[in-house]
């Protein structure tokens, strides 16, 4: 079993990070963000890193613990560097482009489909085929570049829709003749 929950989250040069009570904030170059560290878990601060501990052996405080110890670490990598997936977009027609705040997708269907960028998200289209979502928040990111995505995920024959640019896509063979 995983002890990642043993190591103490070093604070980052240039981060400001304090513990209250089970709150945990970070404040750093590209914003401001907190986590509130379940009860199964006592975090607290110690000579420039947070220490996670479990209060009890229980399972639930023993899986508890590696996934607090998991989202501090993500709340100052978020502040430091911040996170960014990027979807490809696949197909004859298929393009998205940036209309203000809001992202405008040509998926083949009989209208574009218009999405409206959450606040703390930055969506960006360097080509018309790809979509860049960067933001601080790990878990807002994920699930931005997850709701884009879901309008058209990538079909086995063609390979035709939205896809992670890391994503591969498994293809099946088409009927014979």
């Amino acid at each position: 079993m995983s002890r990642i929950g043993k190591k103490p989250v070093q604070v980052p040069q240039g981060v400001t990070a304090s513990v209250d009570g089970q709150t945990v904030s970070a404040k750093g170059p590209k914003g401001e963000l907190k986590f509130v560290v379940n009860d199964e878990v006592l975090v607290k601060m110690e000579d420039g890193a947070v220490a996670v501990d479990p209060r009890d052996q229980s399972k639930l405080a023993r899986s508890k613990w590696g996934m607090s110890r998991t989202q501090i670490a993500n709340i100052f990598a978020g502040v430091t560097n911040g996170f960014e997936k990027r979807l490809e977009i696949t197909g004859v027609g298929y393009r998205a482009a940036m209309q203000g705040k809001n992202l405008q997708l040509a998926l083949g269907f009989s209208h574009d489909v218009v999405y409206q960028t959450p606040e703390g998200i930055t969506i960006a289209t360097p080509r018309p085929t790809e979509i860049v979502v960067t933001g601080i928040d790990k878990q807002k990111v994920g699930q931005v570049a997850a709701e884009i995505r879901e309008y058209r995920g990538p079909e086995p024959y063609k390979g035709k829709g939205v896809r992670y640019s890391d994503e591969k896509i498994v293809r099946k063979e088409g009927k014979k003749k």
